[in-house]
């Protein structure tokens, strides 16, 4: 039987919410917190809930972002098969045969992505990726009205990868879709209501932001509503211990500890705030690994540059087979992360975040 934890997990990863169909997620993020701190939202969907403690200031955003990657309806054929458009970032290789569902204004239907089979390609096509604009979804209907008039389908409609939240038969690796960033969420979540039982001293601003797969967009308006002076966002990142993923490639592994992030494409980290955080990882014996990423960013990307700058470091969860169906973490990296922040926010008071700057 699941405990607490686990049953908030499955519920949040199971969730639908692509990139701009965040709504759901933001609906369970305020059932869980919204009673414990004040709340606000930017303009195009991003959720803040702000902690008061002993000082207004340094102000600390700790931002997560709600979306996941997924895809959308383009267009409905004649035989009643969805084209689609990808939202995110996706590699053919993974999306062929796997279940989706469809959110209409009737409700969500079941459906696969389809294409030819190989029992009737050509030798030469056999050996390509079957690239995403050869690929439909099919949901059973019998021509276009009926995926119209019947099943309620329209171009725009939001379309969810299917997959069922799994403790694995080692009961700490946990399998579900969306871990990226619904894991951040959680850990977000998870630092807000342990800031209510200690006092701290700055005010923290908790952020459920919207379309970051698809440009960082939430983290740029969040960060002007709140005009924080210092950042982390709290995200994933790729594992590499699984085959064929080499060190230089992916240096993070499950189970080893939150992973401090030295480098990605959108940011590097502020030196003295990254060097700080390793600090407080080792004064409380907080297990913690350092990552990299070569390709893509976060929301830190954004923020890091947010009027005259503010310092920020991305703190994240090795994950397997991000931007697939189904991903694994940790749940020991997902407990360093949230006393990780927790002690942070304890610490890093206004003479402590002068140091920073200085």
């Amino acid at each position: 039987m699941m405990d607490k934890t686990l049953q908030w997990l499955k519920e949040i990863t199971e969730a639908p919410g692509i990139s701009g169909f965040e709504q759901k997620i933001k609906e369970l993020l305020i059932a869980k917190i919204g009673d414990q701190a004040e709340l606000s939202y930017d303009k195009i969907g991003s959720v803040i809930f702000k902690k008061s403690g002993s000082s207004a200031g340094p102000r600390i955003m700790l931002a997560s972002h709600m979306d996941e990657i997924g895809f959308m309806v383009k267009t409905i054929t004649k035989d009643g098969f969805l084209k689609f458009l990808t939202i995110g970032g996706w590699w053919e290789q993974v999306m062929l045969g796997q279940r989706v569902t469809v959110m209409t204004a009737k409700g969500a239907i079941p459906g696969v992505v389809g294409s030819k089979p190989p029992h009737i390609l050509s030798p030469d096509e056999r050996k390509k990726v079957v690239q995403k604009k050869d690929m439909y979804i099919d949901i059973g209907a019998a021509d276009e009205k009926e995926a119209k008039d019947s099943f309620g389908v329209r171009p725009g409609d939001a379309i969810i990868p299917c997959s069922e939240f799994t403790v694995m038969a080692n009961e700490k690796l946990l399998m579900a879709k969306a871990w990226d960033n619904r894991i951040g969420c959680a850990i977000v979540a998870d630092v807000l209501e342990a800031a209510g039982a200690e006092l701290h001293p700055n005010t923290i601003y908790g952020v459920g932001t919207v379309q970051e797969e698809v440009g960082l967009r939430g983290a740029a308006t969040s960060a002007g509503a709140i005009d924080p002076d210092i950042a982390f966002a709290v995200d994933t990142c790729v594992a590499g211990d699984t085959p064929g993923v080499t060190e230089d490639l992916a240096p993070a592994k499950l189970g080893k500890g939150v992973a401090i992030t030295i480098y990605d494409a959108s940011m590097i980290p502020h030196i003295k705030l990254r060097d700080y955080v390793i600090t407080i990882a080792e004064q409380n014996n907080i297990p913690y690994q350092l990552a990299f990423t070569e390709g893509g960013g976060t929301d830190a990307g954004r923020i890091h540059v947010h009027s005259r700058g503010v310092p920020s470091l991305v703190l994240s969860i090795p994950t397997r087979y991000i931007h697939s169906h189904n991903s694994i973490i940790h749940r020991d990296d997902y407990a360093a992360a949230v006393k990780l922040l927790a002690a942070i926010v304890k610490n890093l008071d206004s003479k402590q975040y002068e140091e920073l700057l200085r």
